[in-house]
């Protein structure tokens, strides 16, 4: 069988869900997957931007990392999103990319990605369990497999156990929880479900 290959697909305003994207790329990577790290593409004004010094340097400093195309999703048979909760749903950089992928769609090139979430929000209570479900719900649309960790490791429990995906509280001194364990078990669990459905797919 061919080998896994993995879409690490991020929105980060000021860098955690960067951080939690190349966790989720080493374990992908520790898992046999030929991986990409993709972000999305900012919408919000340049002005605004640079009224927030910290946005502004994670804007800078990643500006080499390749910005996702529709063809990445064709190309992936996993697919790990990670981004922050907006009131407890989508941020609008990654909705948007998520409602351009109709044509795909309707070609059936969606159907049987193995896909899973990861979010962050300033508090624990602040939307992110909900903000996963609320990318599922895109998922389903597709036919993809949804590959949640729920409890399947321990360290999940450790990293605040959400059965979900993995999701971290963030304040001005950083993440609150060390989320890195329980993000390279779930990459590893989204690439090895990909693995069995490639090998059915193939058989």
């Amino acid at each position: 069988m061919s080998q896994v290959k993995l879409a690490v697909i991020y929105y980060s305003a000021t860098g955690t869900n960067y951080q939690l994207a190349q966790w989720a790329a080493e374990g992908g990577q520790q898992a046999g997957a030929e991986t990409k790290v993709l972000k999305v593409k900012e919408l919000a004004p340049a002005e605004n931007i640079a009224q927030n010094p910290a946005w502004q340097a994670h804007i800078e400093a990643t500006k080499d990392v390749p910005q996702v195309s529709l063809n990445d999703l064709e190309w992936a048979d996993a697919i790990i999103f990670s981004m922050p909760t907006r009131y407890g749903n989508l941020p609008a950089q990654l909705k948007e990319f998520l409602d351009s992928t109709g044509g795909l769609w309707s070609q059936g090139k969606l159907a049987n990605k193995v896909v899973s979430g990861m979010t962050s929000a300033q508090n624990p209570h602040g939307g992110q369990e909900s903000t996963l479900l609320a990318l599922y719900n895109t998922m389903y649309h597709w036919g993809a497999i949804v590959a949640a960790p729920g409890y399947t490791d321990a360290v999940l429990f450790a990293a605040g156990g959400n059965p979900y995906g993995t999701s971290v509280a963030v304040d001005r001194e950083g993440m609150k929880t060390d989320v890195r364990e329980a993000v390279i078990h779930q990459a590893q669990r989204t690439v090895t479900v990909a693995g069995w459905v490639k090998q059915g797919l193939n058989a």
